[in-house]
This record gives C-alpha cells, sequence and structure tokens, in this order.
C-alpha cells in the first residue's frame, strides 16, 4: 500500500485538496505581511493565521487570526513556538518571515565604503539576519515530517552575489546575502530531516510600504507594486512548488535569482 502521507513530489495545492491548514507569519506588522493575513483569510483551508510581532496588527478581519507577541529575543521565540505546539496544536504548513530592515531614524544605505559603521551594520544585520535564522532554527520543532510545508523567508535581489553590479547598500546587501546562505544551509538539513518542507528566499519587487519610502522617486514605471499584489503573487508561487530538497530564490513573479 501506498504511504499517503509522503507528499514528497506533490505541490501544496494538492496536499491542501485533503488537508486543512495552519499559517505562521513571523514580523506580522509590515505591509505585506498584513496583506498576506488578509489574502489567507479567504481561503476555505487555511483554518488558522497565527501573526508574530511587537505590536498586534491593526486588523480585524477573520476569527482566523491570533496575534503571539514577540521582542524576537531568543527567549520569546522559544516560548512563542511551545504556545504553537503546546497550547494551539498548531499543524503548520505555511511560514512566512517578513523582518527587514533598510533604514531607520539612525540607519541609511551606505553609498560609499566610509559611510560603514559598526552599530549600524550589526543592527541591520540583527533584523535582517539574525532574527530570521533564529526562526529557521526552530523549523524542526514547529514542522511536521509527514506534513508537506512550505517556508518563506523575505529577502532581496540585492542579496545576490552573482547579480551585484551596482554595489552600494553595503549592509542591506551583507545582510541579505547572509540570510540567502543560511536558507541554502538549512534546505540542505531539511532535505533528511524535513522532506516534505521545501525552502524559499523571496524577493517581492519595490513595494509601496513604508521600508520603500525614501527611494520610491527612482523606480520605474510599473514596477512599484501594491502590499496586495505581492501577497497574491507569492501565494500563487507557493501553490505549485515542490519539496524537492532544495532552496529557491524566487522574485514577485517567480522567476528565479542567482544565489
Amino acid at each position: 500500500m501506498a504511504d499517503t502521507k509522503n507528499y514528497r513530489g506533490l505541490t501544496l495545492i494538492e496536499q491542501s485538496l485533503s488537508e486543512n491548514t495552519d499559517a505562521l507569519i513571523v514580523g506580522a506588522s509590515s505591509a505585506i505581511a498584513q496583506a498576506l493575513m488578509e489574502a489567507l483569510a479567504q481561503r476555505g483551508r487555511v483554518e488558522r493565521i497565527f501573526a508574530v510581532s511587537r505590536t498586534q496588527p491593526p486588523i480585524n478581519f477573520s476569527n482566523k487570526l491570533h496575534w503571539l507577541e514577540s521582542d524576537y529575543s531568543e527567549q520569546s521565540i522559544e516560548q512563542v513556538c511551545k504556545q504553537l505546539k503546546k497550547g494551539f496544536h498548531a499543524k503548520l504548513s505555511l511560514l512566512f518571515i517578513c523582518n527587514g530592515i533598510l533604514h531607520g531614524d539612525e540607519v541609511m544605505p551606505e553609498r560609499k565604503l566610509e559611510s560603514l559603521n559598526a552599530d549600524k551594520l550589526a543592527e541591520v544585520f540583527r533584523v535582517n539576519t539574525l532574527i530570521p535564522a533564529l526562526w529557521l532554527g526552530k523549523l524542526p520543532q514547529l514542522l511536521e515530517k509527514e506534513i508537506s510545508s512550505v517556508a518563506v523567508v523575505f529577502s532581496a535581489r540585492v542579496g545576490s552575489i552573482g547579480d551585484n553590479r551596482l554595489g552600494g547598500w553595503y549592509s542591506y546587501r551583507a545582510s541579505k546575502a547572509a540570510l540567502n546562505m543560511l536558507v541554502k544551509t538549512a534546505a540542505v538539513e531539511c532535505a533528511r530531516r524535513l522532506p516534505n518542507c521545501k525552502l524559499i528566499a523571496f524577493h517581492p519587487g519595490t513595494t509601496d510600504t513604508p521600508l520603500s519610502k525614501p527611494f520610491q522617486k527612482t523606480v520605474p514605471a510599473g514596477k512599484l507594486f501594491e502590499p496586495e499584489f505581492v501577497a497574491q503573487q507569492l501565494l500563487k508561487i507557493i501553490a505549485n512548488v515542490k519539496a524537492d530538497g532544495e532552496a529557491g530564490y524566487l522574485d514577485w513573479a517567480g522567476k528565479p535569482i542567482p544565489w
């Protein structure tokens, strides 16, 4: 008799035809994360959406949503994971890690080498690399080996080493490149430990959010996306991926990006 719990090679859509699912969105205060929550709430097979952030998202659209507060310390992340597994008995097959920083009160992308600063580098790496890494470290705890799953980590095209032709933006590029390596390395381990899990580093494109506001004037016509568009594109992409033991590095259109 065939092993009915072996979903390797099946798309998420094929698996979801027979099972309901829970979704986890980390960094839920971002505009794209909130658009994802709204889109997932419309999916009948998505039973519960767990949103993790420092402050509660300004959304009250569905009784599917459960907010879990976290300051993203190791202790806080561990507590959230315990709540998910022991409190909610979550059966996760969708995980989105949306944390990211490009600029802030004390941080702006560097245009030249002389602008590099240790404290600013550390802050960008903390948000763009360290926090997602801590969540990747919880994959074996959060996901079940028998359940087909997709874990999406928000990256950026500028994190590509092979595609770096313009230079600049040192800390942002380097933090995303390091994040990409974490995703690719995690995929090697997950091929053994979570063979039904697909890991994706995702480039959403330039989206009309606070993160991109200072840089929108230079965006070509038609290339500034609404968060709702990006959310729908991402859901289309993950609906057709397969757990093949490889990490994907994909843009908003589903096209591969060189690592």
